[in-house]
């Protein structure tokens, strides 16, 4: 069976919501939600956590003895570093050549859709990477209100619009050869793993924070 190393990158501090990476969410921290999804993820052969954050290290060492703990270097620590910088140091720790990179902020993600992306990316040919994206089926405007998606002279129903995909983050998955040669976790032919908008539920700000406590009390996404 084709495995990939799981990586998830996460900083000790958060501008937006202080602490949320480690931030308890229906009585865990935040990150322990989308690690323990992925050590039950069949096509997950290792987990790394990437982080300059020394209680997560500590921590995790106790709660994931199996997790490959990586401590972030200095000069990638900054709040302003690119993502693709800091995967190309994350990668050296990977044993295995296909990488599959999500987020702690990502916590619903189901271990169902973790594997469909990993087989879409073993099993499809003429792709080399494959990310999450939420379907959009609505009217779409830039902000020198041009319609995007639709005639504003046709009233067409939405669910008859052509859909749009929006790129959620919940996960990436590519070959260390991809982010080498092209400095970019996304190649040159992606395909797209449509993810539910609730699941792929991102926390950035603090009511969606408050969101996410509000779904995981539903348990709308199982006990866990």
């Amino acid at each position: 069976m084709d495995l990939v190393t799981a990586i998830v990158p996460m900083r000790h501090s958060s501008e937006r919501v202080p602490g949320k990476n480690y931030r308890p969410l229906g009585g865990l921290p935040l990150y322990q939600h989308v690690v323990t999804t992925l050590l039950a993820t069949p096509g997950v052969g290792e987990v790394v956590i990437d982080t300059d954050s020394e209680t997560i290290l500590e921590e995790a060492a106790r709660v994931f003895p199996s997790v490959t703990l990586v401590e972030r270097p200095a000069h990638l620590r900054d709040g302003h570093t690119p993502m693709n910088a800091v995967l190309e140091h994350s990668i050296g720790h990977a044993h295995y050549e296909a990488i599959l990179q999500t987020h702690s902020t990502n916590p619903f993600v189901r271990a169902e859709t973790f594997e469909a992306a990993i087989r879409r990316f073993f099993d499809s040919e003429g792709i080399d990477s494959v990310f999450g994206a939420t379907r959009i089926q609505g009217r779409l405007w830039t902000e020198d209100l041009t319609a995007v998606n639709h005639d504003p002279a046709v009233l067409a129903r939405t669910q008859d619009l052509a859909p749009i995909y929006l790129e959620n983050s919940c996960f990436y998955v590519f070959s260390k050869a991809t982010l080498r040669d092209g400095g970019n976790r996304l190649g040159k032919s992606p395909a797209i793993v449509e993810v539910d908008a609730l699941e792929a539920t991102d926390i950035d700000v603090e009511t969606e924070f408050r969101l996410a406590e509000i779904i995981e009390a539903s348990q709308l996404f199982g006990v866990r």
